[in-house]
């Protein structure tokens, strides 16, 4: 046995591996500073949070098979949907009042906060007397619940939705009428 191969191969193994991490690291780190889209980075975190707020990973009370996953906005892809849909589908004002919002819950330090003290914040946008924060809870609710609702996850898994209801079947007796 060769152990001065044995252990150049190891340590070249280890190197390699520790390079792949750094490299990974590295590349997320460049992806926050060089971030391009509608949204900056920080307030797509802001979106997926809310949206994880809102619906959290859980299963349902009543699973499809015993061997279901648990679902939430984030697994299903809500907060891609919300982003997607602000971006595409909302006036410039509106986007300017979201992302008005978002910097304000970005001031709180929302994504610093606990599962609790999220939904206080949610909850205290909701009771608030500024009707651009109550208008804000109203929408981000509705489109996290309509992002949730329509992906096929749960339209098949959970809702027994069917492309096409009704089967077409062939070569059927049809009972004589009277």
């Amino acid at each position: 046995m060769n152990r001065r191969k044995s252990l150049k191969i190891l340590g070249g193994t280890v190197v390699g591996i520790t390079g792949l991490v750094l490299a990974d690291w590295k590349w997320q780190l460049l992806d926050g500073i060089n971030h391009k889209g509608f949204f900056t980075f920080k307030e797509e975190k802001l979106i997926s949070a809310i949206a994880d707020t809102i619906i959290p990973e859980g299963l349902p009370p009543k699973t499809p098979t015993p061997d279901a996953k648990p679902i939430g906005a984030l697994s299903t892809g809500t907060d891609i949907y919300m982003m997607k849909l602000f971006e595409h589908c909302f006036e410039k004002e509106d986007q300017d009042q979201i992302k008005l919002q978002l910097a304000s819950l970005d001031e709180k330090g929302f994504l610093k906060a606990s599962k609790e003290e999220r939904e206080a914040m949610l909850l205290s946008l909701k009771d608030s007397e500024v009707e651009a924060d109550q208008e804000f809870f109203d929408l981000m609710k509705s489109e996290t619940i309509t992002g949730f609702t329509t992906v096929k996850e749960v339209m098949v898994d959970y809702r027994d939705y069917k492309v096409a209801p009704g089967f077409y079947t062939g070569c059927a007796d049809v009972p004589a009428q009277a």
